[in-house]
């Protein structure tokens, strides 16, 4: 298991190396762009793209409304390097796979990580096209992308995550919302394997556990960036209701709804850029 620990870490070096050569230099933040939402990566100037199938060990996305590439050139007046597409759990990836852009990005030197995705509301104030600020999450997957042995030059053995959504950016965000008019939603991310939308017995659980809204992602590159000590900003767009709260669920609808609040997103997203 070392020796595989190692492999990740040496893997990610040379896809940082091969990052670099395609001229990608310094970062200031971090972008993972959800379903739906990748067309902000088209809004980057002088852009240097490079398909994730280019890139040594890098997965590639299987899924619909991922692009599948790294974007990076100046956006919000910062130089971002953006994930437009991201690698889930429920498509096979090992934890370490689903990761691997995180562990890249901070070898990159990045700082800030703003992470994105399309989730289910089910806190009974949300409606569908509401954008939230993850102010917390909780861990449902079953598994750590940490698990295994830890090399501390990449971060501690065991992180604290008190602070997993950075509490200063989360204040710069409720600023520029306001700023812009725009309605933010605030609460507890609830992470998930899937492919499986929830039950509604499984909803009405993460209810009462504390759950504002539900999703297949975010959390575990959340915590290979808070362990590698990068800042991190989320934001979910409630692309439906969940399970047994409104109508049957399908992915078409979730591409249907971010793609309805492309507009406000991006403009937030950048707005924030310029800020932090």
């Amino acid at each position: 298991m070392e020796e595989m620990q190692k492999n990740v870490f040496t893997k990610a070096r040379e896809a940082t190396t091969y990052i670099e050569e395609k001229g990608v230099n310094r970062v200031d933040v971090g972008l993972i762009l959800g379903s739906g939402l990748g067309e902000l990566a088209d809004e980057i100037e002088n852009p240097i793209v490079i398909p994730y199938e280019e890139i040594p060990s890098f997965p590639v996305s299987t899924v619909a409304g991922h692009a599948g590439q790294l974007v990076y050139g100046t956006l919000g007046d910062k130089q971002v390097l953006a994930l437009q597409g991201r690698f889930h759990y429920y498509e096979g990836y090992e934890m370490n796979e689903v990761t691997f852009p995180v562990r890249v990005m901070s070898m990159l030197g990045t700082k800030s990580l703003i992470v994105t995705n399309a989730a289910g509301g089910v806190n009974k104030n949300f409606t569908p096209g509401d954008l939230m600020l993850i102010t917390d999450h909780i861990n449902s997957f079953g598994t750590n992308p940490l698990i295994g042995p830890n090399d501390d030059k990449y971060g501690p053995r065991f992180p604290d995550l008190t602070q997993a959504y950075d509490l200063e950016y989360q204040q710069l965000v409720k600023e520029v919302a306001s700023e812009l008019n725009l309605t933010l939603q605030e609460g507890t991310y609830y992470g998930t394997t899937g492919p499986t939308y929830e039950t509604p017995a499984e909803v009405r659980m993460i209810q009462t556990v504390g759950g504002d809204a539900v999703g297949m992602s975010t959390v575990p590159e959340v915590i290979v960036a808070r362990h590698a000590g990068m800042r991190v900003i989320g934001i979910s767009c409630i692309s439906n209701l969940a399970a047994g709260m409104g109508e049957e669920l399908n992915h078409e609808d979730v591409i249907a709804i971010t793609t309805k609040i492309r507009s406000s997103f991006k403009q937030l997203i950048i707005n924030i850029l310029q800020r932090v």
